[in-house]
């Protein structure tokens, strides 16, 4: 055994987050520990590395065993460099290394010196112990698989992204070699090869691992345990995530049977007593049935169980079948190119995964496509009768109340309308009063799609969706998503969301587009393709002459002017929609109807330049 805990329990004021928590960290353990956002998985973790003292129970940790703990949100160094962020993970070792060059030189004016000679033994095995002396191959292989390359060792860390820190934070951990690692979401940013290398690491890692995830494909691939975190108890189910599930049934399924055997007995118990207690025959008997009632334990009925997100994102206006057509559409920034130019058209009812590595313009490209964003080259148009949704990667912060969020936008409601329609999305009680700048990312997830399934939208773009969600709660989106009938374009990490939404995932690496049909072709993607006879080489083009070069020039001046009104009225229809919704027009009968006529002739006048601008193009090519 490396770590025990025995009836553990932890209290925050007068609410009890932990009690009974009784369970074993035993050496090769892979322990996944599951629950909803709020149950206590990262109080748990954080009494196991000593930053909570439990309040009862006790709490054994076999000496000389180390942990190392890597936070959600634990801090960098912003003033040093990739490099030099790695490098002080051994502080202890290049102390005693500088120590060590001190006493070299004393022991040359006295080599006999007794005391000198043991302290240099004394920094010489902290150096031996954590193999000092290969420190940077250990640096370099660890950022190798974290996908630091050279080139970004001088890399500032203020300038790294969320995913990039959350990288270097993991792979800082992973020099120190700990005996137990304590993982709290580590797989949160990360792309599919950062994944997959952890994967890997963490099967081959000679300590225990205890990890807090919800990704159900990382708990299949490194798990042999979990650890389930649950109306403030804990309970330990062997195999991985998709083992523990049908355990979980099959517990249930035999408490709530045992229960209800207890209750019978208990009600034919009450039964024979009041027919039998007052008749002298069979009064002895009937006061022994009492003495059995009063001494019966009735097995507590399982608990309602999570409280899984019911909800479905339905629309009602049906748009025009070509829904989003991209043509030759470029992405940069200054003078980097993101994305070279690429064409494609996703139709009605159709879903679009938007996958690749960290950092090569996903949530840019997005951007592009919901029109916050004016594209560096081509166009990206929507068809007649778009309503769109948007979910960003990182919620802003709000102001207000969470009731208020969905009442101000929606003031026609009842409080009761809106308290319901929050209580679907797990908000309840006195959790609708709650101030919206002190949500967790989850629950400002939530609320935001209780706004999006308001706004009955038939395009969803949907920038990583499931970052801050638990495991039961991704599984309650995912299943929205399966049934939605509108057009999804939608970046993800979520290999299991990926996998089922069943859709081509266009891939994004190198500045290159490469649309894939299916996750199974992404994930062999690496696999060589089989020889495509080459096409012949077009014939060269003629040249041309100073009357074809005049009317190209014309043709991209007008492709211009053209491309700047076509954005010029997609920023229009954007301002109009968000009129007809506001409170002081929909109040407006006379001016509702102005505004819906403008939007109409706005949006005509948008199809007319949608098709001189497609005319322009083909004559241009």
């Amino acid at each position: 055994m490396l770590i025990g805990l025995q009836n553990l329990e932890k209290d925050f004021g007068e609410t009890v987050v932990l009690k009974n928590i009784t369970a074993n960290v035993e050496p090769g353990d892979r322990i996944g520990i599951v629950g909803e956002n709020g149950a206590g998985k990262t109080t748990l973790l954080r009494m196991l590395c000593g930053e909570y003292i439990p309040d009862n129970g006790e709490l054994t940790i076999v000496r000389g065993v180390t942990l190392g703990y890597l936070e959600q949100s634990s801090k960098l160094d912003p003033t040093l460099d990739v490099y030099g962020e790695m490098r002080r993970a051994f502080q202890p070792v290049l102390d005693a290394m500088a120590r060590m060059q001190v006493v070299e030189k004393q022991l040359t004016i006295r080599p006999g010196d007794e005391t000198l000679l043991e302290e240099h033994a004394r920094l010489s095995a902290v150096v031996d112990a954590a193999d000092g002396y290969n420190m940077d191959p250990q640096i370099k292989k660890v950022l190798s698989g974290m996908a630091f390359g050279p080139e970004t060792y001088e890399k500032k860390v203020a300038v790294l992204s969320g995913g990039e820190q959350t990288r270097l934070r993991l792979a800082k951990l992973l020099l120190q070699h700990p005996d137990v690692l304590i993982l709290d979401e580590p797989t949160n940013h990360l792309d599919f090869a950062t994944m997959e290398w952890l994967e890997s690491f963490l099967n081959a890692y000679s300590g225990a691992v205890l990890v807090v995830s919800h990704d159900r494909y990382f708990l299949d691939a490194v798990c042999n345990r979990i650890w389930e975190v649950e109306d403030q108890g804990l309970t330990t189910y062997k195999g991985n995530f998709s083992a523990y599930l049908p355990q979980k049934e099959m517990a249930v399924t035999l408490q709530q049977k045992q229960h209800d055997a207890d209750v019978a007995r208990a009600a034919k118990l009450e039964d024979y007593i009041a027919r039998n207690l007052v008749r002298a025959s069979t009064t002895k008997m009937a006061q022994s049935r009492r003495k059995q009632l009063e001494k019966m334990e009735i097995t507590e009925a399982p608990k309602s169980g999570v409280r899984e997100l019911k909800f479905k994102f339905e629309f009602d206006i049906q748009p025009y079948n070509e829904l989003v057509t991209i043509k030759n559409l470029c992405v940069k920034i200054g003078t980097r190119t993101l994305l070279e130019p690429f064409s494609m058209q996703v139709l009605r009812g159709e879903r679009l995964v938007i996958a690749g590595p960290n950092g090569t313009g996903k949530s840019t490209l997005m951007q592009v496509l919901d029109g916050r964003r004016r594209p560096s080259g081509g166009m990206v148009r929507l068809g007649a009768g778009a309503r769109a949704s948007i979910f960003e990667q990182q919620q802003a912060r709000r102001v207000g109340r969470v009731i208020d969020a969905i009442w101000d936008k929606y003031p026609q409601f009842s409080e009761l309308e809106v308290r319901s329609h929050l209580a679907r999305f797990n908000f309840r009680g006195e959790d609708v009063f709650k101030d919206c700048a002190a949500l967790s990312g989850g629950e400002l997830a939530r609320l935001r799609f209780a706004e999006i399934m308001l706004e009955r939208p038939n395009l969803l773009f949907l920038d990583e969706p499931t970052n801050h969600l638990d495991i039961y709660t991704r599984e309650s989106l995912t299943q929205a998503l399966m049934a939605y009938e509108g057009t999804l374009l939608l970046i993800t990490h979520d290999r299991y969301l990926m996998n089922s939404l069943a859709c081509p995932i266009l891939y994004i690496e190198d500045g290159k587009a490469t649309l894939y049909e299916s996750y199974d072709k992404l994930m062999k993607r690496g696999e060589p393709a089989p020889a495509v006879p080459a096409e012949p080489k077009a014939a060269p083009k003629a040249g041309y002459g100073k009357e074809q070069r005049r009317r190209r020039a014309e043709l991209r001046n007008r492709l211009k002017a053209v491309e700047d009104e076509i954005e010029a009225i997609g920023a229009r229809i954007v301002e109009l929609e968000n009129e007809i919704n506001s409170p002081e027009v929909l109040r407006d009968h006379v001016l509702l109807q102005e505004k819906c006529d403008e939007l109409d002739d706005t949006r005509f006048h948008q199809t007319e330049l949608f098709e001189e601008w497609e005319k322009l193009l083909e004559e241009q090519e």
